[in-house]
């Protein structure tokens, strides 16, 4: 008799990471389950707490020039009650980002799980390039203990047409190391998140992939440079081929 005809959740588990019809010893939850919970709960509390490699992520990235900079945030703690200070750059760390205008910027942010910087920033950041010819690109900058709308602040300072903000998204219970990518045209102090476009899920356990995520951030950043706009006004398009070079 096959598993499926024992068990008829399995069709229903093998087709979805939730967690479902995990079954029960007496009033609670049968030892396999209740550690993998425990585990995956672990996992998205590291993800939270753990530092940055930055001199680890430089490497990755190679021969790109990067520049590294801080938000106002005076340490992790502060970080996830203080969102407000993650937004904007530490004092005095604007001064020391070069205007050097592009069209676009790529800005690296850690978020709220640095494991998801770590493995794959700098992957979608090379493949992302390969796909952008013809257009300038400013130098990478790492910003540390930060989140999204920093990138307006420093996309402002350096005169970039066009942000794309990679950061660590909120790790769940199913996968704790998911990057997303956030594009802004236009970035300047107290943009509206309406008018950015996102996407998330990069990550290797059945999420998007680089080369499928460097295909959607290039065909959105020539989309925006050449509409002049970013967020409900730009439409994300399933077929990004015509707006790729050959």
């Amino acid at each position: 008799m096959s598993d499926i005809a024992k068990d008829p959740w399995a069709r229903l588990r093998a087709a979805t990471p939730a967690r479902i019809a995990l079954g029960r010893s007496g009033a609670g939850l049968p030892t396999q389950a209740n550690l993998a919970f425990q585990f995956a709960h672990a996992r998205a509390r590291d993800a939270v707490h753990s530092a940055l490699d930055v001199d680890r992520l430089v490497a990755d990235l190679g021969d790109l020039p990067v520049i590294r900079t801080r938000s106002a945030v005076p340490d992790r703690a502060s970080y996830l009650r203080r969102p407000d200070l993650g937004r904007t750059l530490a004092e005095g760390e604007a001064a020391h980002l070069p205007c050097s205008p592009c069209d676009v910027l790529f800005v690296i942010a850690d978020g709220l799980s640095a494991a998801a910087v770590q493995a794959h920033a700098a992957p979608v950041i090379h493949a992302t390039l390969l796909r952008l010819k013809g257009l300038t690109c400013g130098p990478i900058v790492i910003a540390e203990q930060a989140r999204v709308a920093i990138g307006d602040q420093i996309g402002t300072a350096i005169g970039a047409r066009l942000t794309v903000l990679l950061v660590g998204e909120r790790p769940g219970l199913t996968v704790a190391d998911s990057l997303g990518a956030y594009l802004t045209f236009g970035p300047k102090p107290g943009t509206r998140d309406s008018a950015r476009n996102c996407l998330s899920n990069i990550h290797g356990q059945g999420g998007m992939s680089h080369d499928r995520a460097a295909d959607k951030i290039a065909w959105l950043a020539r989309a925006a440079l050449k509409l002049g706009l970013t967020g409900t006004g730009l439409k994300e398009d399933a077929d990004v081929s015509p707006l790729l070079p050959d």
